[in-house]
């Protein structure tokens, strides 16, 4: 991988995290995988009702990215891909 396009994806993951932390007050969860960052972050129905919008606006730098709905609540998430991959 580039240098140049591993900084872009670097800045895309930092902002992405950024923006979820300002949006939803707390940090987003970070899985990392190999070829990938997983974020997720827990949400309120009310949350949702109030701040979709600009809730999508960011899982869309995801590709792909969702909303888990559990009896419990909901978890957006995003993945964002690296190219990095584990060598054996």
């Amino acid at each position: 991988m580039s240098v140049v396009r591993h900084h872009r994806q670097t800045a895309v993951i930092h902002a992405a995290t950024t923006q979820l932390t300002a949006l939803t007050g707390q940090s987003p969860r970070v899985i990392n995988a190999p070829g990938a960052t997983r974020l997720e972050v827990d949400v309120s129905d009310d949350f949702l009702a109030h701040h979709w919008p600009r809730l999508h606006a960011v899982l869309d730098l995801g590709t792909p990215f969702g909303l888990r709905t559990t009896a419990t609540g909901h978890t957006a998430w995003l993945r964002l891909e690296t190219g990095e991959t584990t060598r054996p």
